[in-house]
């Protein structure tokens, strides 16, 4: 049964079909997301962030997770999957052009935002590994977009693959500057730290143990080429092609992935945009200098101390 004909026979998503109350939860939470968001533009746009930071600074990171929220939102109000060309609903919005297209800038966006925060607090606290850090992430995440564009103008896997595998590298990235602040802070702020972390490892476990061999494994089924597509062929295809299709077998894959991708990685992003607005207030939970005594006794027979932090910078 081909997935025209099955898109000729469930034009309409009822309730009663599982991926209907997918959908419908997808868009709930996306509607929520954009009203946290406006909550936060009206709380924090105005609001300088202190020396290192001012009030642009803040609306930069606003409009950058405005990119995400937004295109996160709309990428749940019409789902689509881009290699197969299938999507929920028969609008010209549904195609993978369109749909590819907000992804891409949503997820550069995304990425220049960890990209500032790790640059913020990487200069706060002379961490130059966390500073290094932040210059790495956005061009790793571009060329990662151009992998899944690849994919998904030839409809190759491989592309997919490599692209999930280049994002697990820039978030290991992350999670190493993010390591190299934690002794730098006391109180809370390490427990954020260590929040995000353990969040990032769970993100880079299932990129690795789901994601990606998901794509691996569609590749290798795919081993004949048979389907493959050069780029123009591909580019014309996704701007004029879109399956219809409500069938809970070709949707139960990108369940786990879009569920996942936008609530949680939408929710950060909304995070990243407080934490940065708290920057004056980060000095106050600065650990003190180790202090470090020197082998020579001073002349009124106590050791002098000497101010000393250990550890890479």
């Amino acid at each position: 049964m081909s997935l025209e004909w099955r898109a000729a026979r469930s034009s309409t998503l009822v309730w009663s079909n599982p991926v209907a109350w997918w959908w419908g939860l997808l868009s709930l939470v996306s509607g929520v997301n954009i009203a946290v968001w406006f909550l936060l533009y009206r709380q924090l746009h105005q609001q300088p962030t202190g020396p290192l930071g001012s009030t642009s600074g803040i609306q930069l990171m606003l409009l950058l997770c405005a990119a995400y929220v937004f295109g996160c939102a709309f990428r749940s109000f019409l789902p689509r999957a881009d290699v197969q060309r299938i999507c929920l609903f028969d609008t010209w919005l549904s195609s993978v052009m369109v749909g590819r297209s907000v992804a891409t800038v949503a997820e550069i966006a995304f990425a220049a935002q960890w990209s500032i925060i790790l640059h913020q607090l990487g200069t706060m606290t002379g961490a130059d590994t966390t500073v290094n850090a932040a210059w790495a992430i956005v061009p790793l995440i571009v060329v990662a977009e151009c992998f899944s564009w690849h994919a998904v103008l030839t409809r190759n896997y491989l592309g997919n693959a490599i692209e999930n595998s280049i994002w697990a590298l820039a978030f290991f990235i992350v999670g190493i500057g993010l390591c190299r602040l934690l002794p730098e802070f006391d109180g809370a702020v390490p427990v954020v730290l260590a929040v995000t972390i353990i969040g990032i490892a769970g993100y880079l476990a299932f990129l690795m143990t789901v994601d990606v061999p998901m794509y691996l494994n569609r590749w290798r089924a795919e081993g004949d080429g048979s389907t493959l597509m050069t780029h123009l062929e591909g580019l014309r295809d996704v701007s004029t092609r879109w399956i219809v299709t409500h069938d809970l077998t070709e949707w139960k894959e990108e369940i786990a992935w879009m569920s996942l991708y936008f609530s949680l990685a939408v929710w950060s992003s909304l995070a990243l945009c407080v934490f940065y607005s708290l920057e004056d207030q980060l000095p106050r939970y600065r650990s003190e200098p180790t202090v470090a005594t020197s082998g020579a006794p001073a002349a009124a027979g106590k050791q002098k101390p000497v101010m000393a932090r250990h550890g890479i910078r």
